[in-house]
């Protein structure tokens, strides 16, 4: 399909292109990019046309944390709810953790959901290997044979690991072969709490999560990255600390990159309110303070990358007390807007605001040289949005299966900078508003 996107602002951070311009697409690639004065390629015909004027036209975004929920939790989310809702936001690139059900730690398992997502031509499925067998922390799993069927990193998803001794062998085991491991920095005896330890939770009556529980982590993470040299994606930071640490750590010259949650972006342990469980997330929701911190972590490069952290959840499990109501909220309709609206409260520039949903997590995966960015002869994943149509967020309106969020406009009567108009997948177009 021959596809011209007409007179949209074209904006790639990858290149640093931000101007009026055209798109041609043909055989999923991007044919020509046509700046103004600049005649169509000859012999270019297009079948199809979209307007944009007024929007901006943008690499497809790339989000590293989401929860497809198939195999093994299919009344929480099916792939094709899921990759719907992935396109509907302007995703067109994702990673998927292990933790599904059987868990990702054979060949097998990884073939099968890159077969299924592919089949559905919509969003790229990027999946996380287990680092151990069944993620239970004692024996690593075959990570050579799980790259090769389509793994691009290897992660214990919520499960911290234990035993050390195993952590640091799985760290010498993907330095040598030159594999990522993905950690959310948690320890285990500490993290088992339900809210942010604090004034707030002993006023609610809510088991505590200490900063300590990321902060002893990330510590023991650094310590072995230097005697392994191994890379490390560390996964939604929760914490002024953890900030601090990890600026320290790149100071020093370890090879670690992090990324931050559009909740904990965005929300503060207020946020939990009279205990509404759509607020109920990991990691949890810390103060003020550290919400800011994250904010100016993600502004500064600090924090590389910004994520949905997409955890779709059953009806059922949210109506539950608060302390018993499963952790989770969907993401993937709402990252680009609420990277937009990140940008829009601490002034960061609209290229900076796009970098840290397209090119920067693109860079983490490896593959910024097919995905991420606009260019001519790479690969067809754009999106369209316009930035002055605001819009709120209703459970009717969302396509995931899980409805929950703490962003839902019932519950805050926010509206959202950023509609989505059309999304295309190696040209194909995958999403029209």
């Amino acid at each position: 399909m021959k596809t011209l996107i007409q007179n949209g602002r074209v904006i790639d951070p990858a290149s640093g292109l931000d101007e009026v311009a055209d798109i041609a697409i043909a055989a999923g690639k991007i044919l020509a990019i046509i700046k103004k004065g600049e005649s169509l390629p000859q012999g270019f015909q297009a079948e199809k046309t979209f307007d944009a004027k007024g929007c901006i036209v943008a690499p497809g975004l790339v989000d590293l944390q989401v929860r497809l929920r198939e195999p093994g939790y299919e009344h929480e989310g099916m792939l094709e709810s899921e990759l719907k809702a992935a396109v509907a936001g302007g995703v067109t690139s994702l990673v998927c953790p292990p933790d599904t059900d059987p868990v990702l730690d054979e060949p097998g398992l990884v073939e099968m959901l890159t077969f299924r997502a592919e089949k559905l031509h919509r969003s790229r499925v990027f999946p996380l290997g287990a680092l151990t067998r069944g993620l239970q922390g004692a024996v690593l799993t075959e990570m050579a044979e799980l790259t090769e069927a389509g793994c691009i990193g290897f992660s214990q998803a919520e499960v911290p690991i234990a035993d050390t001794q195993v952590l640091q062998r799985a760290l010498q085991y993907a330095s040598t072969y030159g594999y990522t491991v993905w950690l959310r920095p948690q320890e285990l005896h500490l993290g088992k709490g339900v809210a942010a330890s604090g004034a707030l939770a002993t006023r609610l009556g809510l088991s505590g999560v200490p900063v300590a529980a990321e902060t002893i982590a990330l510590h023991t993470i650094f310590a072995l990255m230097r005697s392994t040299q191994a890379h490390v994606h560390l996964c939604r930071i929760s914490s002024a600390e953890g900030v601090a640490l990890i600026r320290a750590a790149k100071q020093e010259g370890l090879k670690v990159t992090a990324d931050v949650s559009i909740n904990s972006l965005h929300l503060s342990e207020l946020d939990i309110g009279y205990f509404d469980s759509c607020a109920r997330l990991t990691p949890v929701l810390r103060q003020a303070r550290d919400r800011d911190a994250l904010r100016e972590g993600l502004k500064d490069g600090t924090l590389d990358a910004l994520v949905s952290d997409h955890s779709p959840v059953d009806v059922d499990a949210k109506a539950l007390p608060f302390a018993e109501a499963e952790p989770g909220a969907t993401g993937l309709e709402l990252l680009l807007s609420l990277s937009l609206k990140w940008a829009h409260e601490t002034g960061v520039p609209l290229l900076r605001a796009l970098d840290v949903v397209t090119a920067q997590p693109a860079r983490i995966l490896g593959q910024d040289k097919s995905i991420g960015h606009l260019q001519v002869g790479g690969v067809a994943d754009v999106v369209v949005f316009d930035p002055q149509d605001p819009w709120q967020v209703t459970s009717e309106g969302l396509h995931s299966q899980g409805k929950h969020t703490p962003f839902g406009f019932a519950r805050s009567g926010m509206a959202l900078p950023g509609r989505v108009k059309a999304t295309w997948v190696n040209g194909h177009l995958a999403f029209a508003a």
